[in-house]
């Protein structure tokens, strides 16, 4: 029996490739963003720390100077947190270019593999008439066979 051979196999092979590699770009974007929103995060606990330090030094006791320390790092962390959300919505669009480029390598990798389907289902449908040609031969060679004897 024939072997079925993709003529582009090695154009498969290589959309596998560029597939797993944006897959793997994919999911490093994602990381950073996760750890870009964790910091996010913390800077906002910190703020609520701060904040509440400050309520407290307010209502024991007037230390102006710790007042005003307290208010310049609420001050602080809320200018730090309007740069984290920058740098969080730049490295979403990070991931968000990722994860278009591993769709077009998916749509490129899915297009080669309906490829060799269809080539593959032609060469079926080759090698099923290959074979019923070889079994209409058989008949009639047989046929052939028994009118000969029977004449």
């Amino acid at each position: 029996m024939a072997k079925f051979i993709f003529r582009m196999q090695n154009i498969l092979s290589i959309k596998y490739k560029l597939e797993d590699q944006a897959k793997a770009a994919y999911a490093v974007e994602l990381g950073v963003l996760r750890q870009e929103e964790e910091k996010l995060r913390q800077l906002g606990q910190r703020l609520t720390e701060f904040q509440g330090r400050l309520r407290q030094e307010m209502v024991d006791f007037l230390d102006v100077f710790r007042i005003r320390e307290l208010e310049n790092g609420i001050e602080n962390i809320k200018y730090n947190i309007q740069l984290q959300k920058i740098v969080i919505a730049n490295q979403q669009l990070r991931v968000n270019r990722a994860r278009q480029e591993l769709d077009e390598a998916m749509k490129e990798r899915k297009t080669y593999e309906k490829l060799r389907e269809n080539e593959f289902e032609v060469f079926k449908q080759e090698i099923n008439a290959q074979e019923q040609k070889e079994v209409d031969e058989l008949v009639s060679f047989r046929f052939g066979d028994q009118g000969e004897s029977e004449e």
